[in-house]
């Protein structure tokens, strides 16, 4: 791969990219269910109506979670400075492993940089906690699988 300082920049923006995506699609599925809500008529069937509109609020409380779920994301994202490189893996690291590479930032799945498979994972997710605090060179075991960290950005 080459240069390696340009992997994370790339990464970063490839996560701010998939999330604003996300963010438009929910923005856009609240006022859809707002007009829904604004524009449904009182009809002679009173439960039927009612019944109705509450689906509807269910829905958009549904979407408001998932909207601020998305900007706690984003949020993380932000606090990533993509220039730096510590040698003890944390938030923003590129890890790369003999088994498999990886992106402590957010839970976005697997990214390709340069025909390079990278998974956005969380630090939270077990897998991101094992590597949390390991430097270059420290062998961990995953779900029965021995890695070796070769490589951090």
């Amino acid at each position: 791969m080459k240069n390696k300082e340009l992997i994370k920049p790339k990464l970063l923006h490839q996560c701010m990219e998939l999330i604003d995506a996300r963010l438009k699609v929910s923005q856009q599925s609240i006022l859809d269910i707002q007009e829904s809500l604004n524009s449904e008529t009182k009809s002679s069937a009173g439960d039927k109506h009612e019944t109705g509109r509450a689906m509807l609020q269910l829905e958009r409380e549904k979407a408001g979670q998932q909207l601020a779920e998305l900007e706690r994301t984003k949020a993380v994202l932000s606090k990533i400075n993509p220039n730096s490189s510590p040698k003890i893996i944390g938030l923003g690291s590129v890890v790369f492993t003999d088994k498999g590479n990886y992106f402590i930032a957010v839970s976005l799945g697997e990214l390709n940089i340069e025909n390079t498979s990278i998974y956005a994972i969380s630090a939270a997710t077990p897998i991101g906690q094992l590597l949390m605090g390991k430097q270059v060179g420290k062998e961990i075991a995953f779900r029965g699988n021995k890695m070796i960290i070769l490589e951090t950005i």
